[in-house]
């Protein structure tokens, strides 16, 4: 097991090292892309997983809760932030329901530009890859001619390498990138519902006593 462990580990070096300086920075790309997508995943799980129907909302408001423990997720977020946040003043509070909502959205949409640059990144750095893999060929056919096979090859492998790197970050990366933007948009409607429900209640009372 361990020395099957040590020939994957010394045949993913080599493959490294063949794909040529461009490597590192496609590493780092891709390091920085799964680590975006993973928090935004663990994020909407977070928000959308448990999220209690807007219908609570008005409950949790005339039980005058400060935390509101008994909600979760998004609808949960949105309430607990309004209690706290409330001024007693009906126009005031509606003023701050928008704010809220609009500050949700904007918490929902962090990274996912972020996430699609980078995949969008990851092709051209592939393709730079090739670019400097033909050259080094091209240099070496310069000075030995077709003769120094090991040269030439070496060239053409820096070329391949760094461009199947690049797709296969790119490919996966977008994906996600696209699947995140789905959820993000089913959770801005789900919070715009809600904020929208909880303005609503609020208009019910011309003096601002809402329970």
């Amino acid at each position: 097991m361990t020395g099957q462990l040590f020939l994957q580990y010394h045949d993913s070096l080599n493959f490294f090292r063949t794909g040529g300086p461009i490597m590192v920075p496609l590493m780092l790309i891709s390091l920085a892309m799964w680590a975006l997508i993973i928090e935004r995943l663990f994020h909407f799980r977070r928000l959308l997983q448990n999220n209690q129907p807007i219908d609570a909302l008005w409950t949790a408001v005339c039980s005058n809760r400060g935390q509101a423990p008994s909600l979760t997720g998004l609808n949960g977020l949105l309430l607990d932030t309004f209690l706290r946040r409330r001024s007693g003043h009906l126009q005031l509070d509606h003023y701050i329901v928008d704010e809220i909502v609009l500050s949700l959205n904007r918490s929902l949409n962090s990274y996912l530009a972020i996430i699609g640059v980078l995949a969008a990144i990851a092709p051209l750095l592939g393709l730079l890859g090739t670019v400097t893999g033909m050259m080094n060929t091209f240099n070496v056919m310069a000075l030995f001619g077709t003769g120094n096979i090991k040269g030439m090859a070496s060239g053409i492998s820096e070329a391949l390498i760094t461009t199947q790197t690049g797709l296969v970050i790119a490919i996966p990366g977008l994906y996600m990138k696209s699947f995140l933007d789905r959820r993000a948009h089913n959770a801005r409607h789900q919070v715009a519902a809600a904020g929208y429900y909880l303005r609503n209640h609020l208009k019910e009372y011309k003096e601002y006593d809402p329970c």
